[in-house]
C-alpha cells in the first residue's frame, strides 16, 4: 500500500512540474508581439487567391504605423491595379479606379471578402497586440514540421473582437506562431492560417509566407507571400492622408 502511495505521488509530482516548465501565456504573447509587432512597416507583397472556381494572384505594396494606420495600393494586375485602402482608427476607405469612388467599409461590410480572399476587410483591420485582446494558457506541446511547438489557448478578454478564440502552435525558440486556429463563440471553427517561411529580420522573426483559410468557403485557400519587408522606417505622414485615394 504504502510503495502504491509512493509510486502515485511520483506519478503526480512528475505532473505538476511538468507543468510548471510551460512558459505563462501572457508571456509568450509578450514574445509573439515583439517579433510581429512594430512602429512602422513597409512591405511589397503578393497575393494569390485559389478560389473553387479560379486562381488569381495580385501584388500590392503596403505601409503601417502602430495598430492605427495603414495604407495599401494594389499593382497588378491590370483590373485591380490603382485600388487602395486607407485605415484610420477604426475606420477603412476604399478607392476603386474602375468607378472613381471611394467609399467607406463599416458595419456588416467588414465581414466581407477583400478581392473575394479568404481575409475580410476585419482580418485586415485588426492589428492590435495579441495581449491587448486575448487572455492566453500554454496546455500542451507539439511538433509541427520538426520545429517543437508551445499550444497556447486564447479567449478574448474584450468584446469587440473578430473571433472569440484561438489555438496557437508557437515556435518554442522563435517565438513565432506556425499555425494558428480561430474560433466563434459557439466553438467553430472559422479560420485557419498557416505561417511558412519564417526569416530573421532586422533583429526579429517573422513569416514571409502565409496561407489563410475560411473554413467556410471551398477552395484551397489565399497564399500571401511577402517579396520585401522593413520596420521602424520613417513613413512621411501624407501617406496616411484620405487624399492619397485618389
Amino acid at each position: 500500500m504504502k510503495k502504491t502511495i509512493f509510486l502515485l505521488s511520483l506519478f503526480f509530482y512528475g505532473i505538476a512540474l511538468h507543468g510548471q516548465n510551460y512558459p505563462s501565456g501572457n508571456s509568450l504573447l509578450d514574445k509573439i508581439d515583439a517579433n510581429m509587432s512594430s512602429k512602422t512597416v513597409i512591405m511589397t507583397a503578393s497575393m494569390q487567391v485559389n478560389s473553387a472556381r479560379a486562381t488569381r494572384t495580385m501584388t500590392l505594396k503596403m505601409w503601417g504605423e502602430g495598430d492605427k494606420k495603414t495604407f495599401t495600393e494594389y499593382l497588378s494586375p491590370a483590373r485591380e491595379k490603382g485600388t487602395k485602402m486607407l485605415k484610420l482608427e477604426n475606420q477603412l476607405w476604399l478607392y476603386s479606379p474602375s468607378t472613381d469612388r471611394t467609399i467607406q467599409i463599416s458595419g456588416h461590410m467588414l465581414r466581407q471578402s477583400v478581392m473575394g480572399s479568404d481575409l475580410s476587410y476585419e482580418d485586415m483591420m485588426n492589428d492590435t497586440p495579441m495581449k491587448e485582446q486575448y487572455n492566453a494558457t500554454v496546455t500542451g506541446e507539439e511538433t509541427i514540421d520538426d520545429r517543437k511547438c508551445w499550444l497556447v489557448e486564447m479567449t478574448a478578454k474584450v468584446s469587440d473582437i473578430n473571433y472569440y478564440s484561438q489555438k496557437l502552435w508557437v515556435d518554442q525558440e522563435r517565438f513565432i506562431p506556425l499555425k494558428m486556429q480561430q474560433f466563434a463563440k459557439s466553438g467553430k471553427q472559422l479560420k485557419e492560417t498557416t505561417l511558412l517561411d519564417i526569416k530573421q529580420i532586422q533583429g526579429r522573426w517573422y513569416p514571409m509566407k502565409m496561407i489563410y483559410k475560411d473554413m467556410l468557403k471551398d477552395g484551397k485557400g489565399t497564399e500571401f507571400k511577402i517579396s520585401e519587408i522593413s520596420f521602424n522606417q520613417t513613413i512621411p505622414a501624407n501617406i496616411f492622408n484620405k487624399s492619397n485615394l485618389k
